[in-house]
């Protein structure tokens, strides 16, 4: 009758556990959409500028040696560094987790029962060996190794520890991202640097050509030919130019302070050269194929892996529905008497248990966690997507950038060239009587305003050459 009562509840007990695996609520899953354009323009080459190391694509050996520094000494990129060692040790955490866990156990007390109780009682009569009595309060030592073990049967474990390992590669991939970021900032503020000392150069050559207009025109009011108003009006003229001189080298300190951050050092003077500035010809670059991003650009390879990461945490979070599995052990030796610990068989002691468990009732908990990691899945699927989209539109943009700052910057040569030209010959008109003192005036601004935009236009290519670097994923290897 007792083994029936016992069967019945055991019987019971399964049923229940597979009820409970079997009702799990379903998951709302989306494939991610890959697919990209088959090419930027009419061209099918698959050369693709990303390939090139960055100390080859970079020709600026005063650049090559910032960008060398700041790889080395760049505080947020070591702070990621730290980062990654972080998720590797998360990995040998999750894979600790599926193994036996075993240790290893000493314990020494003292136990004093109470004589008139069954326990007392029954030691009271009790000889160890004839003439011998139980001793009281009676002593206990042990030593013995116990282990345990989950039994991985749906795979919870092993998908943690994967979904562990694909974080830790998509850390790996967002330093690369750092990386290609870092080089592109450096060499963007160096060239930025480059136009700034330019602009001074031009600004300076100004001042000399305004300070000699307005001595001339100190002269001519001497003589009569002209009002003190037209000596007032050049010498504000003088005085706009030489705040305009201060206010870039504000700047210039300001853009060399930012190089030294990057490069996790006090400020100090940035060695360069500037004096070929309008002379840099912009690299040719081949885009190749827009497949090509995926594996090229970091962050798209970081979004893949964090993608799988929550497929994997949802077949993780899926198994906590179903019946886990436990193992327990014990072996060792346990006496009230040092002298008699190591005594076998007498001492010897030993466990072996297995456990069932599943959730029954409350199941609250794991339904959210799991519903948790499915929208987690979703969101990781569209920023998947997401990223794709916004490369191919980075480098779709730098292309057309590059192709129109290349047309910009030979009409703005042209415009300084015929405004340079007329400077001298409004000067000219000036002294001859022949053009008012305002023409001489507009023509020395509008030469150099023009002067500064072909300065601007001239950084803008170059920032267009690095971004574009950038956007196609080169920087990294």
């Amino acid at each position: 009758m007792l083994k029936k009562i016992i069967y019945k509840c055991l019987g019971v007990a399964c049923l229940s556990l597979t009820v409970t695996a079997c009702v799990t609520p379903s998951a709302v899953e989306r494939t991610a959409n890959t697919t990209v354009p088959a090419r930027y323009n009419n061209s099918q080459d698959s050369t693709n500028t990303a390939t090139i190391l960055w100390k080859e694509y970079f020709t600026d050996s005063n650049l090559v040696a910032l960008i060398d520094t700041a790889l080395s000494n760049n505080q947020e990129l070591n702070i990621t560094l730290q980062e990654i060692a972080i998720s590797r040790n998360e990995v040998r955490a999750r894979k600790g987790e599926y193994l036996p866990t075993v240790g290893i156990r000493g314990a020494a007390g003292v136990d004093k029962v109470p004589r008139y109780t069954n326990i007392g009682a029954l030691e009271a009569t009790t000889e160890i060996k004839p003439g011998k009595e139980m001793p009281e309060p009676l002593p206990d030592y042990m030593l013995g190794a116990y282990a345990s073990w989950e039994v991985d049967i749906w795979g919870k474990l092993h998908n943690a520890k994967r979904a562990a390992v694909s974080r830790y590669l998509s850390s790996v991939e967002g330093r690369n991202f750092m990386v290609t970021n870092l080089i592109a900032e450096i060499a963007n503020s160096y060239f930025e640097l480059l136009a700034l000392d330019n602009q001074l150069a031009i600004v300076n050559q100004n001042i000399e050509i305004q300070s000699d207009a307005l001595r001339i025109v100190k002269l001519q009011k001497e003589a009569t030919k002209v009002t003190e108003l037209a000596v007032r009006r050049f010498q504000a003229q003088v005085y706009s130019t030489q705040s305009l001189q201060y206010n870039i080298l504000q700047q210039i300190t300001e853009t060399e302070n930012r190089i030294n951050f990057l490069l996790g050092r006090y400020p100090q003077p940035i060695l360069r050269d500037n004096v070929a500035f309008e002379t840099l010809v912009p690299a040719t670059i081949q885009a190749g194929l827009p497949s090509q991003l995926l594996a090229n650009r970091p962050d798209i390879k970081q979004a893949e892996l964090e993608l799988a990461a929550s497929k994997l945490d949802v077949k993780a979070a899926k198994a906590q529905f179903y019946p886990s599995l436990g193992i327990s052990a014990g072996i060792g030796y346990q006496a009230f008497n040092p002298s008699y610990l190591l005594r076998t068989p007498e001492s010897l002691l030993y466990s072996l248990a297995g456990d069932l468990v599943a959730p029954l009732v409350n199941r609250n908990a794991i339904k959210a966690t799991y519903s948790s990691a499915s929208a987690k899945q979703i969101q990781a699927v569209y920023n998947y997507e997401r990223t794709i989209l916004n490369a191919y539109v980075e480098v779709a943009n730098q292309l057309a950038k590059i192709q129109n700052l290349e047309i910009s910057y030979d009409l703005k040569a042209k415009q300084v060239q015929a405004l340079t030209q007329s400077i001298d010959i409004s000067n000219y008109l000036f002294r001859s009587a022949r053009a008012d003192y305002m023409e001489v005036l507009l023509t020395q601004r509008e030469a150099l305003e023009s002067k500064f935009e072909l300065i601007e236009t001239k950084k803008q290519q170059m920032n267009a050459v690095v971004n574009i670097y950038q956007a196609l994923g080169g920087g990294w290897k």
